[in-house]
């Protein structure tokens, strides 16, 4: 009989289950419209995510490995395909909030079917989806933390300033610690091991040689980038890379991603709605860009991913995504899966930067010292922050 421990010793259908119930519970407070507008290319409407997450599972687990399966509508194989270009068409990715149809109930409709099959799959699952189950529910608690950061993006265009949630906090204050942490150079390893879950850009576990460095243990504030701002930091181009100072000017940039000025009072939308600017909070939504540049100011850099994930134990994470210097490219040795799963992280590195960490979205369990995120450096809408290093 297969085994269903899995991730850390947690049963894999219970697993299954409580993260589907997660999603459900992310999207309950929203309206149905929330549920449909596209506001920017790289939003998704929050049915298209309720869509995707089943569509993965029923894609790579139910039609590959359950004998006898038929799929809840033909149509859906191509609709709610997202990058797999092995698997066949899909839409455009610009049209996702044009699409209607199908109604928000129907969405609704198949997450229950695929989680009704999910649950007969589950008492006579093989060795070979087991593994792939792994992976989808990995995948939808990335679609959570997307879903929470797709809904704030929406939400924001409103001149209302919805609440989605009172009690949803993005505070958190930063401790005012100032040391640096002193690292000194020499052999370490990053990388995940074979005996936990981990994705397949985390691997190879591997060597590294770093010089002496330090970092900062705490991350910095909303307060300490509005002196970065009234020093005229966005009107000065000798902090920022070409490309950035490209990027500020073209989109008329001139604060962080929700500040709003009033008079001479900065406000910052949240998902609990429209608050003064608190100056102890860790600075969010952010570009690398942006925070290229305030490094610059500072006289300082952003961490590499190597540094961050040899100094991470003796950290404060989980506030914020935190940027690095380092471009996404693969570990020395690393080896693509075969199949339409290879194409989850592979084809990707390229022109994007890695951050680190997790950040108040991410879903509980969801995260590991050698974790790699990744975005355009022009990306604006995680949960992201800056964490300086010398």
């Amino acid at each position: 009989m297969i085994s269903l421990k899995s991730i850390d010793g947690v049963n894999l259908k219970s697993l299954y289950e409580s993260t589907r119930q997660l999603t459900l519970e992310i999207v309950r407070p929203l309206e149905v419209e929330d549920c449909v507008v596209q506001p920017a290319l790289f939003v998704s409407p929050p049915k298209w995510h309720l869509a995707h997450t089943s569509w993965f599972f029923e894609q790579f687990v139910l039609q590959q490995f359950f004998p006898g399966y038929e799929a809840f509508d033909s149509d859906f194989k191509m609709l709610f395909n997202s990058y797999y270009f092995s698997v066949g068409d899909r839409p455009p990715r610009d049209c996702r909030g044009f699409m209607t149809r199908p109604t928000l109930q129907a969405i609704m409709d198949y997450r229950l079917h695929v989680d009704e099959e999910m649950k007969k799959f589950f008492l006579e699952p093989s060795s070979e989806a087991i593994e792939v189950i792994k992976i989808g529910i990995q995948h939808e608690q990335q679609h959570q933390e997307l879903l929470l950061t797709d809904i704030k993006y929406i939400l924001a265009q409103s001149p209302q300033f919805p609440v989605y949630r009172k009690d949803f906090d993005e505070g958190m204050e930063s401790e005012p610690i100032a040391d640096f942490l002193e690292v000194e150079g020499g052999q370490y390893h990053i990388g995940a091991k074979n005996e936990l879950f981990s994705f397949d850009n985390e691997k190879p576990h591997h060597h590294v040689m770093l010089n002496d460095f330090r970092i900062s243990q705490k991350l910095v504030t909303n307060g300490e980038y509005l002196e970065f701002m009234e020093d005229r930091g966005y009107k000065r181009p000798e902090w920022w890379h070409s490309d950035g100072w490209e990027f500020i000017r073209k989109n008329k940039i001139e604060a962080p991603l929700y500040w709003h000025q009033k008079d001479v009072q900065w406000y910052r939308f949240s998902l609990s709605g429209l608050h003064s600017l608190n100056q102890y909070e860790p600075i969010t939504h952010i570009s690398h860009y942006e925070a290229f540049a305030y490094a610059q100011w500072k006289n300082k850099r952003l961490p590499t991913e190597q540094e961050w994930e040899v100094a991470a134990s003796k950290l404060k994470i989980g506030l914020r995504w935190e940027h690095t210097s380092s471009a996404y490219l693969p570990y020395p040795g690393y080896k693509k899966p075969n199949g339409a799963i290879g194409e989850y992280n592979g084809k990707f590195m390229i022109n994007q930067m890695v951050l680190r960490g997790y950040s108040i979205a991410t879903p509980k369990g969801h995260s590991r010292i050698s974790y790699r995120n990744f975005f355009y450096p022009e990306m604006r809408w995680q949960f992201n922050g800056i964490r300086l290093a010398d």
